[in-house]
């Protein structure tokens, strides 16, 4: 006799795959065969339905459970609940896999493991193989679960029939699924040890040096598809060697970055004998929408993955085929290092209605980060039943003051605006102080490197290339090289412009004058002010973050950049001796 795995699909399961199944099952008890599977739900349990008219004692099947069948029923029972099967499967899988177990002890083999979960089936799936002499697979729409079946049994040498099935599920269900394997995989992240997620960021970086060139070659298939952008746009969505290659270090700096989980914030006695501790703890599961930024699939991954988090990622159609393979990389890197891939997850679909069902996701997801234009923001904040950290545009002013020093103004000014004019931390108004004589270099300046100047009429008096700046202007990100500029009578009618016209994102002061500078930095109500320093030093990686999701605008939780550790919330830890409280 030889025993024959099967694999199939548990979700998705068709007329015409179980016809097959059935037939494939009959013949191999007809020929004298049995079988070993690993009792779930979809081809696994019409498998098992099939070889129980043909051999009713279990005498030539073998079913493998991840758990014991105890806890095993009582995970069916919990998805039951969830909604994620129906209270009838449920109940029908437990009462076969009990009727095999009743027809023969032996034909049900439980392993020690006391949680089902990705790592604990994909033993289960190990064990499927090891008892087997060939595989028989059925696999739908690319199942990953039956993917790494038939690859550990090709890693065995052993014979593989695989028959393969497209079948389309709604994207509401699709995404669903997404989310509550997301839930599952934070569960694990978040117990894994600091170590383990650092070997993750570490094997993600190098699966991303690995698959560069397939990386590359699917930018390429977004650029070709986006030649009616702007050219911010598409200078937003350019991948070079140079810039996967930048993108892969800050992957290696995020996994060197201290581990921001498990850390105890205070702590302090109370007279009564109790210890108590303040400690981070990882959010769970984030929602990531995001615009034409290939680079932020691969920084928001791993900086989930560094503070414990699972993630959810949707990025804008422009950047599809760029944004799934370098997921593709970081999924691998995560199996390398015995985690979850559903740690890191992408939206499968450039639908816009997915991202309404995401907004919805509570109890499912925990929070939301959009980063993108107004726009997206606007939506996000309007409709999300999740909590929201917020990215707004970067309308980020220079203010010149009265007492600046004119070469460092000059310079600074230049690399605000136009060291990458699509970067959020451009600046975009320049603000000169009208007892300063330094209006006219300045924007001499801006336009002899090429920028376009739309100025006030005291702006418009120094050149005669500058144009006239409207209302529009002063609350516009231009992500180009353009800038607005305007004659201010004071610091404080600087702080007041930019608090009525500005995004609360970066804004800087240019001065050697200590008081003005300690009033514009306490007085502006921007996530990042700065003194002496270009705004684009708006960036996590510059403040020692190793990356960022984005610049928080908001004022719960988090603000300014959002590295590993803003990703992070805190329980409390109380440790007593027997106390109660009178």
């Amino acid at each position: 006799m030889s025993r024959i795995a099967i694999s199939g699909s548990w979700r998705t399961v068709d007329a015409q795959v179980e016809r097959d199944v059935r037939s494939a099952i009959a013949s191999l008890y007809m020929a004298g065969n049995g079988i070993v599977s690993g009792g779930a739900l979809g081809v696994d349990y019409i498998a098992t339905e099939e070889a129980l008219k043909h051999d009713p004692v279990c005498a030539r099947t073998l079913i493998i459970l991840p758990t014991p069948l105890s806890v095993y029923a009582a995970h069916y029972r919990k998805r039951a609940g969830e909604g994620v099967i129906t209270a009838a499967q449920a109940e029908a899988l437990i009462a076969q896999l009990t009727r095999v177990q009743s027809a023969n002890p032996l034909a049900l083999r439980e392993m020690p493991f006391d949680a089902c979960n990705n790592l604990t089936y994909f033993a289960r799936n190990s064990e499927v193989v090891n008892n087997a002499d060939s595989l028989l697979a059925f696999q739908v729409n690319n199942s990953e679960g039956v993917g790494d079946t038939i690859a550990k049994a090709e890693a065995r040498g052993l014979p593989v029939t695989c028959h393969r099935y497209s079948i389309a599920a709604p994207p509401t269900a699709v995404l669903h699924s997404t989310f509550r394997s997301a839930r599952e995989a934070a569960q694990i992240l978040a117990l894994a040890s600091a170590k383990q997620r650092t070997l993750a960021l570490q094997e993600m970086a190098a699966a991303l040096r690995r698959h560069a060139p397939a990386i590359l070659s699917a930018n390429e298939t977004d650029m070709s598809a986006a030649a009616n952008l702007t050219a911010p746009l598409r200078e937003r969505l350019m991948l070079t060697p140079e810039r996967l290659e930048a993108v892969a270090s800050g992957v290696v700096a995020i996994a060197n970055i201290p581990d921001p989980v498990g850390i105890v914030q205070t702590e302090w006695d109370r007279p009564n004998g109790l210890h108590i501790q303040r400690v981070s703890v990882p959010l769970g599961v984030i929602g990531i929408i995001y615009e034409s930024r290939p680079n932020v699939t691969a920084d928001a991954g791993a900086l989930c993955v560094r503070s414990g988090n699972a993630c959810i990622l949707r990025g804008g159609s422009d950047s599809f085929h760029s944004s799934h393979a370098i997921h593709k990389a970081l999924q691998e890197g995560l199996l390398k290092a015995g985690l979850p891939p559903e740690c890191v997850q992408m939206v499968e679909s450039t639908d816009r209605a997915l991202v309404g069902e995401m907004l919805a996701a509570t109890g499912l997801i925990d929070v939301i980060i959009p980063r993108g234009g107004k726009s997206l923001v606007a939506r996000v904040e309007a409709e999300s039943r999740v909590p929201v950290f917020a990215h707004l545009e970067g309308i980020n002013h220079v203010y010149v003051d009265a007492e600046a020093e004119a070469a460092m103004a000059v310079q600074l000014l230049l690399n605000a605006k136009l060291r990458r004019t699509s970067v959020c931390g451009a600046a975009e108004t320049l603000l000169v102080d009208a007892a300063s004589p330094l209006l006219a270099p300045l924007v001499q300046a801006l336009l002899d490197a090429g920028c376009e100047v739309r100025g006030d009429a005291d702006t418009q008096a120094i050149d005669t290339r500058v144009r006239p700046a409207t209302e529009d202007d002063w609350r516009t990100e231009y992500l180009d090289a353009i800038m607005s500029a305007k004659v201010v009578a004071n610091v404080s009618e600087a702080i007041a412009h930019i608090n009525r016209y500005g995004s609360h994102h970066t804004d800087c002061i240019v001065t050697n004058n200590a008081a003005h500078a300690e009033k514009f930095l306490r007085e502006v109500d921007s996530a990042i002010v700065l003194h002496n320093a270009s705004t684009q030093f708006a960036d996590g990686g510059e403040f020692g973050f190793g990356a960022e999701i984005g610049i928080a605008t908001g004022r719960l939780h988090a603000r300014g950049p959002v590295g590993a550790a803003q990703l992070t919330t805190y329980k409390y830890v109380v440790k007593g001796s027997g106390q109660t409280r009178p």
